[in-house]
């Protein structure tokens, strides 16, 4: 009996495409399906919550700990490590660098390019201007050994030789004669007679009796061969063959059937874990929201806000006008008494210094109230006469 429904005709128009319907499946992985996936259930509905619970945790540590707790010290890392080592790379060790370069490029420059440029100008130059003209002199010697006196002597050497060499030929053909007679009859003609009448036969011989004993040893190890085949074959491939065949291939695919059903088992408790553990997550949410939120809620509402408004207008708004109203009349009383310093200073400077003189008026370039700027006049500043 088959649990799962039997695929559509054919997708309505307009719907996605459907997965390929499944295979038709027996009886026993039927039958080993919904134990499996009621036991899987229940433990793992324990476990999604339990992982829900922590993803939960976890997300309100991360987001109201962990990320602020990260950023302070990722700040503080750049305020006790980053900026100081910017700060000396950029301040000490670069202007540094930059001086202690410039030392050592005048140093190599005193020590070392211009004692080598003046070595190589007062000392080496001259010597091997010498070496050069005394290398000239002695292959122009050379030259002239070669032309007027090896030469010569070459060219007597190679007569002399030529003298020499037709003198031998012309004695050495009989003795060529005589010598090649003596080899063909006491050597070549006792090696060929040897060759054919001893070595050639048992030499034969020999390459029988090597394929006859080749042979042999073939025919025997081809036997052995064949023994220990048959042998292997029967006390081991064929009950290897056997126990592959009619209990290993069974139970591998009864295992294989039983872990599949496993891991689809553990992917729809899982599914179904987590919609229960959501469903369980929003009726503590909302019995949270009933038992706590809501009552606070109520009594910010109905108790505090309207207690919050008398108190603003019955104590705070007064206190606020009677705390302007005394800063107003600070701020007078501080005014005049500034005035009354202020007079009393210029009464002080009178009687010492007496009258100041009066400043002469300056005439200004902005027009006055009877002269004032228009658009249909020309009394503007830079424009009157």
């Amino acid at each position: 009996m088959d649990l799962e429904k039997p695929p559509l005709a054919g997708p309505p128009a307009g719907s996605p495409a459907q997965p390929p319907p499944r295979a038709p499946e027996g009886c026993l992985v039927v039958a080993i399906r919904l134990p499996v996936r009621i036991v899987v259930l229940v433990l793992v509905v324990p476990v999604r919550m339990v992982w829900d619970a922590l993803v939960v945790v976890g997300r309100l540590l991360r987001d109201t700990l962990l990320r602020p707790l990260g950023r302070a010290l990722l700040w503080l890392g750049k305020a006790l490590f980053v900026w100081p080592l910017i700060g000396a790379w950029r301040y000490v060790v670069v202007p540094v660098g930059r001086a202690v370069g410039r030392l050592v490029q005048v140093l190599v420059r005193v020590l070392v390019v211009v004692p080598s440029v003046w070595f190589h100008r007062c000392v080496l130059t001259p010597v091997g201007h010498g070496i050069v003209w005394l290398a000239r002199g002695i292959g122009a010697l050379l030259a002239w050994v070669y032309a007027r006196v090896l030469t010569p002597l070459g060219h007597a050497g190679r007569w002399l030789l030529k003298g020499i060499g037709a003198v031998l030929a012309a004695v050495g053909v009989g003795a060529y004669t005589v010598v090649a007679w003596l080899v063909r009859h006491l050597v070549v003609v006792p090696a060929r007679w040897v060759h054919r009448w001893i070595l050639a036969p048992v030499g034969r011989a020999l390459v029988r009796c090597a394929r006859g004993v080749w042979w042999l040893l073939t025919l025997l190890v081809t036997g052995i061969g064949l023994v220990l085949y048959w042998t292997a074959r029967i006390l081991v491939v064929l009950p290897a063959t056997a126990l592959w065949r009619w209990v290993l291939v069974p139970v591998g695919r009864f295992l294989a059937v039983v872990a599949r059903e496993v891991g689809e088992a553990l992917g729809h408790a899982w599914r179904i874990a987590g919609r229960i553990s959501r469903a369980v997550g929003r009726f503590l949410g909302t019995l949270l929201r009933w038992i706590f939120v809501e009552p606070v809620r109520w009594v910010y509402l109905t108790v505090l806000t309207p207690v919050g408004h008398v108190v603003r207008d019955a104590v705070l708004r007064p206190a606020a006008r009677a705390a302007r109203a005394v800063g107003r009349a600070t701020r007078q009383t501080l005014a005049a008494a500034r005035e009354t310093a202020r007079q009393t200073r210029e009464d002080v400077r009178r009687m010492l210094f007496g009258e100041s003189r009066e400043r002469e008026a300056v005439g200004g370039r902005e027009p006055s109230g009877a002269e004032t700027r228009t658009l249909g006049r020309s009394t503007t500043a830079l424009t009157k006469d």
